[in-house]
């Protein structure tokens, strides 16, 4: 039984620090956000899921009915460190650290392996229900390459870096093999 589900990383969102879940998309987040919808309209999707962030939230905006969407808490984005303030280029370092040892991590901050543990079950019940054979998922950049990761370990923080915002990537399985990755253009 194969399965596709569609990774759609959030669009454009000003930075703000402190405001990781209320975060909204900038103009011009919204006017790529408006196109990368418009390149999926004629998927037929079985069901929408989304990471609690407002941003995921509204680049979702325009593919189904937001009140059909399926807020689940474990697909938020990858907790990096805690409530400090680094260098950008530090925290570069670090995430590239940690798609090499899985379990390295800041202060505060979440491993790799450990936000696949909270991802994962959705995923597979994505997977193990034969009603699902298209899904999208509103999802981050880091989280997405975490889940991405546990099904080939290609994908890492050379990838994580190459995504833009937003971004569709298409997954297909068969059971619980991955089959193939697309990038989808819009």
């Amino acid at each position: 039984m194969e399965t596709n589900i569609y990774f759609i990383r959030h669009a454009h969102s000003p930075f703000i620090y402190g405001q990781e879940r209320k975060r909204p998309l900038s103009k011009e987040g919204r006017e790529s956000a408006t196109k990368l919808v418009n390149s999926l309209q004629d998927i037929s999707f079985d069901t929408v899921l989304s990471s609690p962030y407002t941003r995921s939230l509204q680049t979702l905006e325009g593919l189904i009915d937001p009140s059909k969407i399926i807020v689940k808490e474990d697909l938020r984005e990858r907790t990096l460190k805690g409530n400090y303030k680094l260098p950008e280029n530090e925290i570069e370092l670090a995430i590239k650290k940690s798609f090499e040892d899985l379990d390295f991590r800041l202060e505060g901050g979440e491993t790799v392996r450990e936000a696949q543990c909270r991802s994962l079950p959705i995923i597979f019940k994505i997977i193990e229900n034969p009603a699902f054979k298209n899904v999208a998922i509103g999802t981050h950049g880091n989280i997405m390459t975490c889940i991405m990761n546990y099904f080939d370990n290609s994908f890492g923080y050379t990838f994580w870096k190459s995504t833009e915002k937003p971004d569709t990537y298409k997954l297909t399985f068969n059971g619980y093999h991955l089959i193939s990755v697309t990038k989808i253009k819009f």
